[in-house]
């Protein structure tokens, strides 16, 4: 069987539910324009039910996707060969054509952590937290381990939640602890992490970002977090949730295109200035 031509358009896109407000076109479409490329990239809202019939018709012109929740588990029945940073966390967050027209996938949200971390000076991690128990929080588990921490805190809601975290502590040689939320029982750490809404915080936020030097928030809407906030109060060193989507799409752009190196700082400009034009529609 002969595989499926590329068409001379090449497309590709972000899928999730819900999607509305995704700033990945924005990074996508930045870069590509910067690269010379006439690409296409739009957001699709692909719920888990329509997941299936939605790969099924893909034509040969599309190159890559981004995926994000809640199907970052799902599309792994979708790809003939993942790596290792997918292995390990046990989720996708992007697919790359191969040129038999099958997908492989790719987990650059591990990569997105590390890189935004060694942006803000830590390259290396000895004891770490995490704030949340979901895919994003897999991704984080692994990103410290890689940075050589030795344990890693997960405060959830529900500990028994947090369990299929410890398959991805075990890949990366990490002990996990798992903690409650509520009370807050946390050491002092190098870096947390948090993947919970931004309304979920307010309660923990002030004893958290003390217990850390640096705090990173994978939220990025809104671009101060309750999170965020008390970290700038206590003097602790605050990483936003656009330095993790800025990274992370990085990388996607590389795989998808095969460019050398994605125009980064045109990208971050492009996605902070949606932000800001989000922000002043919320205030007029």
């Amino acid at each position: 069987m002969s595989a499926e031509p590329l068409s001379s358009s090449p497309r590709c896109g972000v899928l999730g539910s819900p999607i509305a407000h995704s700033l990945s076109p924005t990074l996508h479409r930045a870069a590509y324009r910067a690269l010379g490329l006439r690409w296409e990239y739009d957001a699709h809202h692909v719920t888990l039910d329509a997941l299936d019939a939605f790969m099924a018709g893909l034509d040969g012109g599309w190159r890559g996707l981004s995926v994000t929740m809640p199907l970052k588990v799902a599309v792994l029945r979708h790809c003939v060969e993942v790596d290792d940073a997918a292995a390990a966390v046990g989720a996708v967050n992007t697919l790359v054509r191969r040129a038999d027209g099958r997908w492989s996938g790719s987990n650059t949200d591990v990569a997105g952590f590390e890189a935004a971390l060694a942006q803000a000076g830590t390259r290396t991690v000895t004891a770490a937290a995490v704030l949340g128990a979901g895919a994003t929080a897999a991704s984080a588990v692994s990103a410290l381990g890689r940075l050589g921490a030795s344990a890693v805190h997960v405060l959830a809601r529900s500990p028994s939640r947090a369990a299929q975290l410890r398959l991805v502590a075990d890949r990366v040689g990490v002990e996990l602890l798992l903690h409650p939320i509520e009370p807050v029982t946390l050491p002092q750490v190098d870096v947390l992490v948090s993947t919970i809404p931004a309304e979920a915080q307010a309660a923990v936020a002030e004893p958290l970002a003390r217990a850390a030097s640096t705090v990173f928030d994978v939220v990025y809407d809104p671009v101060e977090t309750p999170l965020l906030a008390a970290a700038r109060r206590a003097g602790r060193i605050a990483i936003p949730g656009f330095e993790l989507l800025l990274h992370q799409a990085a990388q996607q752009v590389e795989l998808m295109t095969g460019c050398e190196r994605a125009p980064v700082e045109t990208m971050r400009a492009a996605g902070l200035e949606t932000l800001r034009d989000r922000l002043r529609g919320l205030g007029s």
